[in-house]
């Protein structure tokens, strides 16, 4: 099995295999290339997002800046909104459902690593430390509203039509319908 496949299956693997690396550098360069073009210059920040990202739906936007681990695991739907200076850490799978909004600075992550800090580490085969990661996919459904400055964490699913209150830490799975704040992130009520 390759780190890769050890990734993209939820397993532990090296963050330092080459192949993950070179992805990793392919997406930093696009993100790079994204980030500095003109924002009114939309024709070509669509074709650099359809490459950057595994799938990009028909009047998406993604505001500048905007960093990603590799893109290619990150799916949005069509009319959607990424707001500037977001981190979409995609070591693992996310899903951004249809006419979404995710408001600026929100982080959305999906690297996993031990609790125990002598399980944080291992010792490769030449005697070097390396992080111990494994990944957990974050689904945000169709008709979201993600406030500004909230932190998703690895894992969570958030259902459709659900706000989530500026500012939260979402640990825990939203269910649809509902809005929910706080940190933790917590359901006040249906909406």
């Amino acid at each position: 099995m390759t780190e890769f496949e050890k990734m993209t299956g939820g397993e532990w693997y090296d963050t330092r295999d080459p192949e993950l690396r070179s992805m990793s550098s392919r997406a930093k360069d696009l993100m790079r290339l994204y980030n500095s073009l003109p924002a009114e210059n939309e024709g070509l920040r669509n074709e650099i997002l359809r490459l950057l990202l595994g799938k990009c739906g028909e009047h998406t936007r993604v505001n500048q800046p905007i960093f990603v681990d590799y893109g290619r695991h990150i799916s949005v739907g069509s009319h959607s909104l990424i707001n500037m200076n977001c981190t979409l850490l995609d070591t693992g799978r996310i899903t951004i459902g249809h006419h979404t909004l995710i408001g600026p600075d929100v982080k959305i992550y999906t690297a996993v690593h031990p609790i125990k800090a002598a399980e944080r580490f291992f010792t490769d085969e030449n005697g070097n430390d390396a992080v111990r990661t494994r990944t957990a996919p974050v689904v945000i459904g169709d008709y979201v509203w993600i406030g500004g400055g909230t932190v998703i964490l690895p894992g969570v699913t958030i259902g459709d039509g659900a706000v989530i209150g500026a500012g939260s830490v979402v640990k825990d799975s939203i269910p649809a319908g509902t809005l929910a704040c706080g940190n933790p992130c917590i359901v006040k009520k249906e909406l």
